[in-house]
């Protein structure tokens, strides 16, 4: 049967026409930063042990492995005159993830915040996942690389501000920055309202500043999706890993380790810090609040490498190829993970999360631009979905495993856990050399 695709002859975009598509991700980034780096901080609020926190964090992935692939499934099939093939998607998700975001610091009880996870997490898919595909439906094969740079940079940037309001808050604003038993300081809440209101006005940006190209067999896509049918397409959606092009199962192996040891650092860099370079378990007490605020610091420092590095990278993967770009960049987040657990002074934590950065900036983008150039354009965004299950699965794994192993094994110290994250990134950079990517240098022009 034929397929449908988008437009084949696509100009290059100018500079701006490519921020504007770009722009949403910063709104995006914001409740993904707020949320990575307060949640487990909620959680402990409102009396979440330490091993509990993984499954508590579950809702992420689990979100994530429901959702994107059937997103990505159905808005490869969507189209409307006025709101095109995405952007209905990054809609919808802007407006319940804002109205989560507002909805999460207020959460009475520990149940109630995880219940919010759950909800937040998915609306922020439901904008996110399209945004992958939107780079291969708008930009040439010579272009994409530059997309996926200036979604990084927008990722860095708004996970910068993001994680620093609470410390801006507390600070500059002289909010409270802390709170009775079982209550979120005035600071994060804040912080989570000024993320609602800049996801949905960013992401809201794109919508109405992008313009989208239509399907060049309108009909044929009236007649697939009407011989489909809701339940075939949801069937195909998670049956798609199983039809995979060989560059993206040799991809699935390097994300599963790199996502890995990023959910390790989410869930435990909080406690981690607090007892490890703070010595506090307390909660309520000034210097466990002092610590979190820190590890907001230290969030915002590893996104603005990122940011930064974003449009190095390219340059780099141009002199040594793009695998041997991503295998150097994993190696300096592996290490700046593990050298926490030789750091006392948290000032000194700075260096530990640059090369967190560096890693950052690579996996938002050179896996996307080596996979991009293997998929067949008219489903892209079917396959980008697929492929995100090696984002949410090993955070899967790592929400089963990683309390069970600090609980077994390491005396519940949190610090362990961003020890076995290093390893599992350095582990996923090794593993980046065995991708077969025979237009590496091509297509970083």
């Amino acid at each position: 049967m034929k397929s449908v695709s988008i437009t084949s002859a696509k100009p290059k975009l100018s500079f701006w026409q490519i921020w504007n598509m770009s722009f949403g991700f910063l709104g995006i980034q914001f409740g993904f930063a707020l949320q990575n780096a307060n949640v487990s901080r909620i959680f402990e609020t409102l009396g979440a042990e330490k091993d509990s926190l993984p499954i508590l964090w579950l809702a992420a992935p689990v979100t994530g492995l429901l959702v994107q692939p059937i997103i990505g499934y159905y808005s490869d099939r969507t189209w409307s005159i006025r709101w095109g093939r995405r952007r209905p998607f990054f809609a919808i998700g802007a407006i319940l993830a804002s109205i989560a975001l507002f909805i999460m610091p207020n959460s009475p009880e520990l149940w109630i915040a995880a219940g919010m996870l759950w909800i937040m997490d998915g609306s922020i898919n439901v904008s996110m996942e399209p945004f992958r595909a939107f780079v291969g439906d708008m930009l040439p094969a010579e272009q994409r690389t530059r997309g996926y740079a200036m979604q990084s940079f927008f990722i860095g940037t708004g996970a910068v501000i993001a994680s620093i309001l609470p410390y801006v808050f507390t600070n500059w604003v002289g909010m409270s920055n802390t709170a009775g038993p079982g209550e979120i300081p005035d600071s994060v809440k804040w912080s989570f309202y000024i993320g609602g209101v800049a996801f949905f006005s960013a992401v809201m940006w794109t919508v109405f500043n992008t313009k989208e190209y239509p399907p060049e067999d309108l009909e044929l896509l009236r007649k697939q999706n009407k011989e489909k049918g809701v339940f075939g397409g949801l069937a195909e959606s998670f049956l798609g890993i199983f039809k995979m092009p060989k560059t993206m199962v040799q991809l699935a192996f390097v994300q599963f380790f790199s996502w890995f040891a990023l959910f390790s650092m989410w869930i435990y860099t909080t406690p981690a810090v607090t007892e490890h370079v703070y010595g506090t378990t307390d909660t309520t007490s000034p210097l466990y609040n002092e610590g979190a605020d820190w590890v907001g610091i230290l969030f915002a420092v590893y996104n603005g490498v990122a940011a930064l590095v974003a449009f190095m990278l390219p340059k780099l993967a141009k002199v040594v190829g793009r695998r041997m770009a991503h295998l150097i960049a994993l190696f300096c987040g592996g290490v700046g993970l593990i050298s926490i657990f030789y750091i006392n002074d948290p000032d000194l934590l700075i260096f530990s999360m640059v090369g967190v950065g560096i890693a950052w900036a690579s996996i938002l983008s050179i896996p996307y631009a080596m996979l991009s150039s293997a998929l067949p354009a008219e489903k892209m965004g079917y396959y980008m979905g697929v492929f995100n299950f090696f984002i949410v699965i090993p955070q899967i794994v790592a929400a089963g495993l990683l309390g069970f192993i600090l609980r077994t094994f390491f005396q519940n110290d949190s610090i362990y856990a961003l020890i076995v994250g290093g390893a599992s990134m350095i582990l996923a950079g090794l593993l980046s050399l065995w991708v077969n990517d025979k237009d590496e240098v091509a297509l970083f022009k």
